[in-house]
């Protein structure tokens, strides 16, 4: 795994210097996204060693899922990644852009994790409390994991704010232990 990232790591790099140089950012995260999209969908990974396909076959491929987003740039850097047999590196690729991207944009992705449905007016307590203590603008996923009893479980980067009944428990059964 950690491999993939290495060698993923300058194409992004790459792909988020020119979409930042001309203003393309959005844009580009749709191209790559797309990309990885494809990339993982198991009916094309076979594809992508097959002596029967050629390099043009899988950019038109690449290319045509990502629509509009694929100009001359984008169809470029595709080809390059299919001449340099990295296409399946895609959604490496996109990741490691996304996290340059919200960086200069200032933003951090943040996955909530509650045991049940959470109340419009504590999504955006929470919204607020985050932007303070994070100084960052906020995106959030949320997922319902009924495991956890009760509260739920942030996570922001390096970050996990564990305010679960489960994690609790947990926490006491290890004091106890102890």
């Amino acid at each position: 795994m950690a491999e993939k990232a290495t060698i993923a790591r300058p194409y992004a790099r790459a792909a988020f210097e020119f979409a930042r140089e001309h203003d393309q950012l959005p844009q580009w995260s749709v191209l790559l996204g797309s990309g990885a999209a494809v990339a993982g969908d198991e009916r094309v990974t076979g594809l992508l060693g097959s002596p029967h396909v050629t390099v043009e076959e899988l950019v038109s491929l690449f290319a045509d899922a990502a629509g509009p987003a694929a100009d001359e740039h984008g169809r470029n850097y595709i080809k390059t990644l299919a001449h340099n047999g990295r296409l399946g590196l895609l959604p490496e690729i996109a990741a490691q852009y996304e996290i340059l991207r919200a960086e200069v944009e200032n933003i951090i992705d943040v996955e909530l994790v509650a045991a049940m449905a959470v109340e419009p007016a504590q999504h955006e307590r929470l919204l607020e409390a985050l932007r303070r203590r994070l100084g960052r603008e906020v995106r959030v996923s949320t997922r319902i994991d009924a495991s956890l009893i009760g509260g739920a479980v942030v996570r922001a980067g390096d970050l996990v704010i564990d305010g679960s009944l489960k994690g609790r428990l947990e926490r006491l059964s290890s004091a106890m232990t102890a």
